[in-house]
């Protein structure tokens, strides 16, 4: 029943053999409950400080204020209801996420090689972890067709070509640029050389794949792989709710409204997609149906499957949810953006299971590259997330059940 490759079993045996060495320990000890549990929480301690790291790196410090924004960005982020209940667990949550913020830190600091080696790593604790390397890899190209579109910009301002005007003018203006820098050896074999370490992880994945017969070992009937498109509505959804300071505002919904009259048929004709999309792909995954162990059955249970029509009325609250998104991450280049989507649309579509562990890590690469928030903003994000955590954890402790054909406790998690 097994799914992920053994990395959090390879690194357990890591932590607690030399412990049962050093200490005099029995196998009883080193191998109960409680110390596969602290192998993440050190990891979740690891998490922390690679956050904070990471926003250092990435946001800019020319504020007087950006210092104290960092910190609570970075506490904010490391208790996480989604990500913050798992650290307490024996699941691949934390050393998953542990190993890709790791890989993504050195891609910043332009290591490669060791992003590369630490993104396999991130692999042997989740598959799917594959498609992060990749985005690191993306990163690096994206600052390259960055660098080349500015240069291509100045170079038609001063030749004072005409632009090209009509409808999706700007999306045909990239796609050029795109081609010709693609159809370039030398632009070809500069970016070869940058990404050849990221390249070959996916080589030896694709190896893997062949080998194995598919990307899931174990259970394979139940992790099958689909077009779910609404999954990529669900995490819109989810990062709306858990970065409601951000990203819901009076202002921002006006704007949102006057683009949307300005631009009326664009947006009729991403409504009408939407609907197809909700109408022709949505899944239920039989665990969904039946696990009600987990939030995301009573999700399902009482929004979608008691009012039918109720997927099709969530449609505009998913492109608002898109646009804000969208909108917040304005700052970073239109390359940054379309290898951050790309990843995003690979790791969620073609998950059957609506699972909110699933959006973790890209919901923290988001998080990671807004600009940095107001402090008051920080303060009520992380004290929703600390009233989100203790009602979870209460409800995990105290509200206990059992079920019908089985005597084992069974507890309400994410």
């Amino acid at each position: 029943m097994i799914t992920t490759l053994p990395g959090l079993y390879l690194l357990s045996v890591g932590v607690v053999k030399p412990a049962s060495w050093i200490f005099g320990w029995s196998e009883h000890v080193v191998c109960s409950i409680g110390m596969l549990r602290f192998v993440n929480l050190l990891f979740s301690v690891g998490n922390f400080y690679l956050l904070y790291l990471l926003f250092r790196k990435v946001q800019p410090r020319h504020k007087a204020a950006s210092s104290i924004q960092r910190i609570l960005s970075t506490l904010t982020l490391a208790v996480f209801p989604t990500l913050y209940f798992f650290n307490f667990l024996y699941y691949t949550e934390a050393g998953s996420m542990f190993f890709t913020l790791f890989a993504y830190l050195m891609c910043l600091y332009g290591n490669h090689k060791t992003s590369a080696l630490l993104g396999f790593c991130g692999f042997m604790f989740r598959q799917t972890n594959i498609i992060w390397a990749v985005f690191c890899a993306g990163n690096v190209i994206a600052q390259k067709l960055t660098e080349a579109w500015k240069t291509e910009l100045q170079k038609k301002k001063e030749e004072r070509l005409p632009p090209i005007k009509g409808p999706f003018s700007e999306f045909r203006k990239i796609l050029q640029f795109l081609l010709a820098y693609s159809t370039s050896f030398k632009n070809l074999s500069v970016l070869f050389l940058l990404t050849w370490p990221y390249i070959l992880l996916v080589f030896l994945f694709c190896v893997f794949v062949v080998v194995n017969g598919g990307i899931v070992i174990g259970d394979r009937s139940s992790h099958e792989a689909c077009l779910h498109f609404p999954q990529l509505f669900y995490f819109f959804s989810f990062t709306l709710f858990f970065s409601f300071p951000h990203l819901l505002s009076p202002g921002k919904i006006r704007a949102f409204l006057s683009l949307v009259w300005k631009r009326r048929i664009q947006f009729f004709m991403i409504t009408l997609v939407s609907l197809f999309l909700v109408w022709k792909f949505t899944y239920a995954h039989k665990y969904l149906l039946a696990d009600n162990r987990h939030y995301t059955f009573y999700v399902w249970k009482r929004v979608f499957q008691r009012y039918e029509i109720m997927k099709y009325l969530l449609v505009p609250v998913y492109i608002f949810a898109g646009w804000s998104i969208a909108d917040s991450l304005k700052s970073k280049s239109i390359f940054w953006n379309l290898m951050f989507f790309i990843c995003l649309f690979t790791v969620t579509v073609p998950q059957k299971l609506l699972e909110f562990r699933y959006f973790i890590l890209p919901y923290v690469i988001y998080r990671l590259n807004i600009p940095l928030p107001p402090i008051s903003r920080l303060v009520c994000e992380l004290g929703c997330y600390a009233v989100v955590n203790f009602l979870t954890f209460y409800v995990f402790l105290n509200k206990t059940f059992q079920w019908p054909d089985s005597q084992d406790i069974q507890r309400f998690m994410w």
